[in-house]
């Protein structure tokens, strides 16, 4: 009899807490929004540059009254830029922390991983980094995409390296992922459309510090330029090292090199470098001066290719919430496919494959520290 009265007892208890959990789910104090970069690792300097942008725009926006009447609250997880761990920072943000939309990842082979965890569980994903061309080519209608790829800044960028810069015979070194590999593959097949030869193509790994015979090999091609895909730590070893091995000629690449980290880590070996990048602080536009100022008033320093690819991602993500006019993850996603955002580097909406287009990319040159801006392009769609 005692049992019985329990178990009666029992099940309208249970049914309370289950209404009360989904009462609290729907009136929410805040809005969770996730948020998986590498803060550890051979890229974590990029990874933080993201971070921080991410915050910034998160905090100028709760300042103005946040999305929805609600403050957005930023879960940050570290996923290494490495495939298995960007899952499990995923699965956690989705199924612990109940975010409504992920901004990330960094490395494009760990967001290819975290696309396939977004579909399942059918929550947007939206990377403002991975420049894998074929990553919007995957039929995932959860994943959207603000970065350039790598095709589209080949195409931008490779006749003017090739006519301007006399860049005849060309030596590729990239790390080995599939954004080193696809920048190089991208820039290469441009270039040799052009009339351009590849003399050879290397790869490392990421976090090597040991160039020397590699760039031997390169020294002895004698091409006129070499072309990098590398991030900051990786990158800036790599240029010294070129520098110490005397290899005199033109460096240019894709990856983090207009930045003020990059620039400091390498020193007087960054000089005369040409890179292709969808930002540098050196961009005239109002709306990066006004990111310029607010970056540098909250973290002491100026904002590169990174700082804006986080700072866009989460303002576009805010837009999107706005636009739905909820926090439940389909209408994000349909709501997010219609947001145009004018940001420090441009105009950004999407394609009918959700990649962002209409900003702007630079050729920019580094010269006593600074990126100067020897050619603009917008982004197309395709």
């Amino acid at each position: 009899m005692n049992k019985e009265m329990n178990v009666r007892k029992t099940v309208p208890i249970m049914l309370l807490g289950i209404l009360l959990s989904g009462t609290n789910a729907i009136y929410a104090e805040t809005i969770k929004v996730g948020l998986i970069q590498p803060l550890s690792g051979s890229v974590a300097y990029n990874g933080v540059a993201d971070v921080n942008g991410s915050k910034l725009a998160v905090k100028e926006r709760n300042a103005r009254g946040g999305v929805l009447g609600k403050q957005l609250e930023l879960i940050i997880e570290d996923g290494e830029c490495q495939p298995s761990k960007t899952v499990n920072a995923a699965e956690k943000l989705i199924q612990k922390d109940r975010v409504s939309i992920i901004s990330g990842a960094f490395c494009s082979s760990a967001t290819i991983a975290a696309m396939s965890v977004a579909q399942k569980y059918k929550v947007p994903l939206l990377s403002g980094v991975s420049s894998k061309s074929d990553l919007t080519e995957r039929n995932n209608d959860w994943f959207f995409r603000t970065a350039e790829t790598d095709g589209l800044l080949a195409h931008a960028f490779a006749e003017i390296l090739v006519d301007q810069l006399k860049l005849k015979k060309i030596a590729y070194i990239g790390v080995n992922d599939d954004w080193g590999r696809g920048g190089m593959d991208e820039f290469s097949t441009q270039i040799e459309a052009m009339g351009g030869e590849t003399v050879l193509k290397l790869y490392f790994d990421h976090g090597a510090t040991d160039f020397y015979t590699m760039l031997t090999r390169v020294k002895a091609a004698k091409p006129d330029g070499v072309f990098v895909a590398a991030e900051t730590q990786d990158g800036s070893i790599l240029v010294k090292q070129m520098k110490e091995v005397g290899l005199q000629t033109q460096v240019f690449g894709v990856g983090s090199w207009a930045t003020a980290d990059f620039v400091e880590l390498t020193g007087d070996a960054s000089e005369g470098i040409h890179a292709a990048v969808p930002y540098a602080h050196t961009i005239d536009r109002p709306e990066n001066l006004a990111f310029v100022q607010a970056y540098q008033q909250e973290y002491g320093e100026l904002p590169g290719k990174y700082s804006v690819a986080g700072y866009n991602a989460l303002s576009i993500i805010m837009d999107g919430i706005e636009q739905a006019g909820s926090s439940d993850p389909d209408q994000i996603r349909q709501a997010l496919a219609d947001v145009k955002y004018q940001g420090p580097n441009g105009l950004f909406e999407f394609n009918d494959k959700r990649q962002a287009f209409g900003f702007d990319a630079v050729l920019v040159q580094l010269r006593n520290g600074q990126p100067e801006i020897v050619a603009q392009a917008a982004v197309t769609a395709d």
